[in-house]
């Protein structure tokens, strides 16, 4: 009998029970979130800016939600460059107290700007345990899948993230997310914890997964957490090593995928092919910048927001009010609370943290499917963004290698599109890149070249190129044919622009056109 196991189910039955009768209302959840993060940061150079003690003072002796005003109206939104110009780099550079008190050791490495390869998001210790405390409740919320065995809570937990060998910059370590919390795992969870930490310090993906493959088969896991590229990836591996049908066969209690980062539907139907037995599936929505989501029930159509575990969240309407066609906010956009919300309607979300992000643009867009459990979905980024499979391509990223390449070329492109597609099992971009007619390129070398300056733009470009994202696909045309579709959609002028990236529907209303009117798609 699994004595261990039955123990834990009845704890997790019974911490779950004590969970909802305590649920309290979530617009009250968030006031407290929020006095609490003031509370903290009250003292830091930020604090003093912004005037936090006078915005916790009216949370505590103020009328209802005066504090909301004042707090909207005393601290600016701010997105990546603007925090990290102002006020992150002070801390990157070892200066204490700035956003948050004490000196930042993390830093998570994450998608970049066409200024940067990488983005440089602090990790505080009061966000490590946040992150930890998210954690442990996902796992806690198993206890709502009735027809689990007692036994699957002493299987193991794989979890395929980055390396936590950590760059030593000096005056802070830096690294994946994944790498810094796997780093952190408390003690008691580290016998069920899976590749373990000699395997976890690879910083090599390939190396990684040779040496997660050669041991599998010692492992009993009932548990697996990642990216679904990697997962699916890692998997295939594993049946073509050991020669055997499907995962299944090695892992015969392998009965949850805990899976974030980008949509797992488009590897559905494949992932699915390499198991015996359904999974099941918990979306969750870990970012850089803290444990946002996670899906806490069977069924349930979103993620449940985390309201009371060091975030406070604001949402800005997307809509042409508050940004441009580029997606980038307006001057004085429009925010709400979370009691403030309508079910779906999309916002853009901002966070306040126990890291030090104040009223932060993440770049997601969310919506509410059910706006009295707090769950939401991702619908997309406020800027156009391609992710297939985790390279979080941006058009940033599109429009600085397009002009690097282009200047090393000599060629004119003056418009160009991007549309992801399948490639086997895996995924391949395929560009569509306009020049002048009486311009010739190189198609082989342009493809090189583009390749080259994304990978050094972008870090999970990079990453993803050796592994998941196969190959990409240049077609050259003249510029002329993006703007026949232009006219042909009754959309010419200086208010419309070409999209960058093309998706869903469109990408086969583009290869239609392209057909129709003789040109090479």
């Amino acid at each position: 009998m699994a004595l261990v196991g039955s123990l834990l189910k009845k704890g997790i039955l019974f911490s779950n029970i004590v969970t909802s009768r305590k649920k309290k209302n979530l617009g009250i959840q968030q006031k407290k979130t929020l006095s609490k993060l003031l509370a903290r940061a009250r003292y830091t150079e930020f604090g003093e800016k912004y005037n936090f003690d006078e915005i916790l003072s009216t949370i505590l002796f103020g009328t209802e939600d005066a504090y909301y005003q004042l707090y909207k109206k005393s601290v600016p939104v701010y997105d990546y460059n603007k925090i990290f110009n102002e006020w992150w780099h002070k801390s990157l550079d070892g200066e204490k107290d700035i956003c948050w008190p004490g000196r930042i050791k993390y830093y998570a490495l994450s998608s970049g700007t066409s200024e940067a390869a990488s983005k440089y998001i602090p990790v505080t210790k009061a966000m490590s345990r946040a992150i930890q405390k998210t954690s442990i409740r996902q796992i806690l919320s198993l206890g709502h899948y009735k027809d689990l065995p007692d036994d699957l809570y002493e299987k193991g937990f794989l979890m395929l993230g980055g390396s936590t060998n950590l760059n030593n910059q000096d005056k802070h370590f830096e690294g994946d997310l994944s790498g810094i919390t796997a780093k952190q795992i408390p003690y008691w969870f580290r016998p069920y914890y899976k590749p373990g930490e000699k395997i976890a310090a690879q910083k090599d993906w390939g190396l990684k997964l040779e040496e997660i493959t050669l041991q599998a088969h010692e492992w009993d896991i009932g548990f697996i957490v990642g990216v679904p590229a990697w997962i699916q990836l890692l998997m295939e591996k594993i049946i073509a090593h050991y020669k055997v049908n499907t995962i299944h066969d090695i892992w015969p209690n392998l009965q949850v995928f805990a899976h974030g980062g980008v949509s797992f539907e488009p590897y559905r139907k494949g992932f699915e092919k390499l198991l015996a037995k359904p999974l099941i599936y918990i979306n969750t929505y870990l970012a850089s910048e803290g444990f946002i989501a996670y899906q806490t029930r069977p069924g349930a159509k979103g993620m449940e927001l985390v309201c009371d575990n060091g975030i406070f969240f604001e949402f800005i309407p997307f809509n042409e009010h508050n940004f441009d066609s580029e997606g980038s906010l307006t001057a004085n956009p429009e925010t709400l609370m979370i009691n403030e919300v309508e079910e779906d309607k999309e916002y853009a979300l901002l966070l306040s943290t126990c890291s030090g992000a104040w009223r932060y643009l993440i770049g997601d867009t969310v919506k509410f499917v059910d706006k009295a459990k707090g769950e939401i979905i991702i619908t997309g980024r406020t800027k156009h963004y391609l992710s297939l499979c985790g390279e979080h391509l941006s058009v940033d990223n599109m429009n600085r290698a397009i002009d690097l390449v282009s200047d090393e070329m000599g060629l004119t492109v003056k418009e160009f599109t991007v549309c992801g597609v399948e490639h086997g099992t895996m995924f391949a971009h395929h560009w569509y890149i306009g020049i002048e007619e009486n311009e010739t390129a190189d198609t082989e070398k342009l493809r090189t070249l583009l390749d080259q300056k994304l990978s050094e733009l972008n870090d999970d470009y990079a990453v993803e190129r050796r592994h998941a994202l196969k190959d990409i696909i240049v077609t050259v045309l003249p510029n002329k044919a993006f703007y026949g579709w232009m006219e042909s959609k009754g959309k010419m002028g200086g208010q419309h622009k070409f999209p960058r990236v093309f998706k869903n529907f469109l990408i086969q209303d583009w290869k239609d056109y392209l057909a129709k009117n003789s040109y090479q798609s």
